[in-house]
């Protein structure tokens, strides 16, 4: 033990993990909303029940004739379903008609009043509620992501359907993710509380956008200018909206019939794959929950003049008449309403894109829950095995068509795998395309040169404590990890692994909970660019979380200031001197900061290196580690800076195996407002008369 930012650590081939006393980005960024029960729905006017089953696996079906009318009069006998080309035996068919209810009774009470209570057993039970032919929706308006004109426009929206297409039937809530993740109305059929709701964050209505609520101020740069390094921003932001649907979708699961979600955003925008397993267990838990998200693009249909649309400055260069602005503006849209359309797809919903008139998405919404069939059965395949399970469904009648969700994932089962099928999930992990969320895991990489033709890749894992679950033995919380990975070049060519087993060991559990828990390693690589991905499985349930990126090493030989990649962190570690790894300096180690998130009780440290600087013979000297360094650290708000730290100045080499002059720049964040900053790194060679000015993005909380 060592103080309180430090619970324990382990040190094995180069490698150390840590549990530190920063707050894990979930606490700034990620809304998690508790799962909260439903009761299960009493119908009196069926002879048949729905009952929630592990086991029992409900599927919505949707039957029209060649005119497109629902079709009302089918039984159990007139389905056949197949599971992944078995036939399957249906146990049940249930026929929801939201037409059939002419009078609306609001709910005994609020469904959502404890979705945000600490613990299940801190929430109150629910009364009984029956949902038959009930048309539940949740209008979610992601004010995180939209331009206040953009909010008017969905909320005006929203306040149209319910003046002129709510119908008895509805049930319908309000959430909206700013800050926080809030419910702004509870599930109700009154028509006054839901427009009181929409008008609290419309601009229009002269309230204003609410507390907590936020838009993205910081315009689309179109052009070639440099700006600060924002890639991590873009993860946490999509992982955030993403883990709020998540989160809602099991909110509702216990509810067993079919839940409407109307998402409003603009755009969402993913970095690759970093974000892909996270949308995997959105979709899943939608699935699950018998949950359809209707996606809406509330940016409308966009004009993209090649020199930027009057929200920009005029842009400079060639790329407004070369073609590539208009390009690089599309690529951007496409990359946004990707997510979208696949949200959309794969939970059973439709996607809107690209049209000033949103009535459309929630006709459609109408439409797929004015009448529609749930079948039962239990899938004759008992392997828990968590692969895809494809679902296919006929009817006698060939004429009629069908519309349900393509499949689902089943349920796997950690405890009953053997040693070398828990080995083989990790390495199908590896090897997989898109990797699995279970368990967040984030990671961050740098690069800092040894020699000429060789680099120190430092890489930190970090998983939140609050997922990892302990098991007392004796006076002690224990729990382990296992972290595989591997960088590869584009050739597919191996280049170093790491496959480790990190055991856990606290005096309490709780103290591990709020904070997060931190792995170190590294690779030495030439320069290139490698695909990185790590695997971390915690081994009490065989929860999963993987992490994919592409790290670029560079070559800098040919840089007028060759500096290395700049590390932000907020704290230090005791560490023995490791040859080779420059972020262990004076019998501490500097541990890298993943989420770029600080809190304004912290210090600041930036630290980076310089190599091969110019170097100075005054009169009578020949030292030709005479050298003339300079450098600060300066934070922007916009265009606007908001500090900058004293000069700091080297004359000499202080890394001289490496050519290297190594600067630590510290700074109290009680200096800084919170708030997102671009911070600018200024490098002067003073000698040659060179510079460089690195950049990176961060959060003060």
């Amino acid at each position: 033990m060592r103080g309180k930012r430090e619970l324990a650590t382990k040190s094995t081939k180069g490698t150390r993990i840590f549990v530190l006393f920063v707050l894990f980005v979930a606490t700034s960024f990620l809304v998690l909303l508790p799962i909260r029960g439903f009761p299960q729905n009493q119908r009196n006017q069926s002879p048949f029940t729905l009952r929630t089953d592990t086991d029992l696996v409900l599927v919505n079906v949707t039957v029209r004739d060649k005119d497109g009318n629902f079709v009302r009069d089918l039984k159990l006998e007139d389905f056949t379903l197949a599971e992944d080309g078995k036939p399957q035996k249906l146990l049940s068919l249930d026929v929801e008609n939201t037409d059939a209810l002419t009078t609306s009774a609001p709910p005994a009470r609020a469904l959502l009043e404890n979705l945000n209570a600490p613990t299940v057993n801190q929430r109150s039970a629910l009364p009984e509620e029956t949902f038959r032919n009930r048309r539940l929706v949740v209008l979610f308006f992601d004010l995180s992501s939209m331009q206040p004109e953009e909010v008017r426009r969905a909320a005006n929206s929203a306040e149209d359907y319910v003046h002129k297409q709510m119908n008895p039937a509805d049930l319908i809530a309000v959430v909206t993710l700013g800050n926080t993740l809030t419910v702004n109305q509870d599930f109700t059929s009154d028509r006054d509380a839901l427009l009181t709701a929409i008008q609290g964050f419309n601009p229009e209505s002269g309230h204003g956008l609410e507390a907590g609520a936020t838009t993205d101020d910081i315009a689309d740069n179109t052009d070639d200018a440099f700006v600060g390094d924002d890639t991590e921003f873009n993860i946490f932001n999509a992982d955030r909206r993403l883990e709020a649907l998540k989160s809602l979708a099991g909110a509702l699961g216990q509810i067993e019939q079919k839940k409407s979600v109307l998402y409003f955003a603009s755009g969402l925008q993913r970095t690759g794959i970093e974000n892909q397993s996270q949308l995997r267990a959105a979709t899943n838990a939608a699935v699950r929950a018998n949950l359809s998200i209707y996606t809406v693009d509330v940016r409308g249909l966009q004009a993209v003049p090649p020199g930027g649309d009057a929200s920009k400055a005029s842009q400079f260069g060639s790329g407004a008449f070369s073609g590539q602005s208009v390009q690089r503006q599309f690529d951007s849209t496409f990359s946004s309403q990707e997510t979208l359309v696949t949200l959309a797809a794969d939970t059973g919903g439709r996607a809107f894109l690209d049209m000033n008139d949103f009535r459309p998405a929630f006709m459609r919404m109408i439409e797929d829950t004015s009448m529609y069939y749930v079948l039962g059965y239990r899938s004759s395949n008992e392997a828990k095995d968590g692969r895809f399970r494809k679902i296919t469904i006929t009817l006698k009648r060939r004429d009629l068509k069908v519309e349900s969700r393509r499949g689902y994932y089943a349920a796997a089962d950690f405890q009953h795998s053997t040693k070398e099928d828990r080995e083989r999930i990790i390495q199908e992990q590896l090897a997989s395309d898109l990797p699995s969320t279970d368990i967040p895991v984030y990671l961050s990489t740098g690069y800092f040169r040894v020699s000429n033709f060789r680099y120190f890749v430092p890489v930190s894992v970090v998983v939140p404590g609050a997922v990892i679950p302990f098991t007392r033995a004796g006076a002690e919380d224990r729990s382990t990890l296992d972290v595989a990975g591997f960088v590869r070049d584009k050739n597919q060519r191996p280049f170093g692994i790491i496959r480790d087993t990190v055991k856990l060991a606290v005096d309490t559990a709780q103290d591990v909970k709020r904070k997060n828990v931190q792995y170190d390693s590294g690779f030495f690589l030439p320069p290139g660019n490698y695909v990185l991905k790590v695997v971390v499985r915690e081994n009490q349930t065989g929860q999963v979380g993987s992490f994919e990126t592409e790290v670029v090493v560079p070559d800098l030989k040919d840089a007028s200031v060759k500096v290395s990649s700049v590390v932000p962190s907020s704290q230090k570690q005791a560490a023995r001197p490791k040859r080779d790894n420059p972020l262990v300096r004076n019998g501490s180690e500097l541990i890298p900061s993943v989420t770029h998130v600080f809190s304004r009780k912290q210090q600041l440290y930036l630290y980076f290196e310089v190599y091969d600087p110019a170097s100075r013979t005054d009169a009578g000297s020949k030292d030709k580690n005479s050298i003339h360094m300079l450098t600060s650290a300066a934070f922007y708000k916009a265009d606007t800076k908001v500090y900058e730290t004293p000069i700091a100045e080297a004359t000499e080499l202080n890394a001289r195996d490496r050519r290297a002059s190594t600067f630590e720049l510290t700074l109290p964040l009680t200096e800084l407002p919170p708030g997102f900053y671009t911070c600018q790194v200024n490098v002067i060679d003073d000698v040659a008369g060179h510079f460089a000015f690195p950049r990176l993005a961060l959060l003060v909380r």
